[in-house]
């Protein structure tokens, strides 16, 4: 039971990795217009975005995302040198949508991490540890951030 929960709370990340993954190239569509000479950041997500899709274990979707909020975070930094895109309704709608992903990803991040946690401690407990050990259950490890990704620099204006 306990490895069906956090298996599934996985799944619930990767829904929502997803549906952000397919939303992106609407916000490159908005973004390129404005920002034709930042190719290489805009074809950056779009490489990102493949590289998600076709990721194979739950390791390179995890490396992959964490690199997808990274990029994600630079266009929006970028944004703010182009004031008609910054104020442009599309991509300000665009920019709120991915706010709230984020905040769901991080939300199922969490609920993921508690569900890892609730199995490694169910295996580890006696007597469930030896029943565990018979099935070859092994403790997981939780969804980690770099340090990288918890860098903050403050608003520069």
């Amino acid at each position: 039971m306990l490895k069906n929960n956090y298996e599934k709370a996985f799944r619930n990340i990767d829904v929502i990795l997803m549906q952000r993954a397919e939303e992106v190239p609407e916000l490159v569509k908005v973004a390129s217009k404005f920002m034709e000479h930042e190719t290489e950041l805009l074809t950056n997500l779009t490489k990102l975005r493949t590289d998600f899709l076709n990721s194979k274990s739950v390791g390179e979707k995890i490396e992959n995302a964490n690199e997808f909020s990274k990029t994600m975070k630079n266009l929006f930094a970028v944004s703010e040198n182009y004031p008609t895109l910054a104020s442009n309704s599309n991509f300000l709608e665009l920019q709120r949508r991915v706010s709230q992903m984020e905040d769901k990803i991080a939300d199922r991040r969490e609920f993921f991490n508690d569900s890892i946690n609730l199995y490694n401690v169910g295996i580890e407990e006696f007597p469930n540890f030896i029943l565990a050990k018979m099935l070859g259950y092994k403790s997981q490890s939780l969804f980690d951030v770099t340090p990288e990704q918890k860098k903050y620099d403050g608003i520069q204006f």
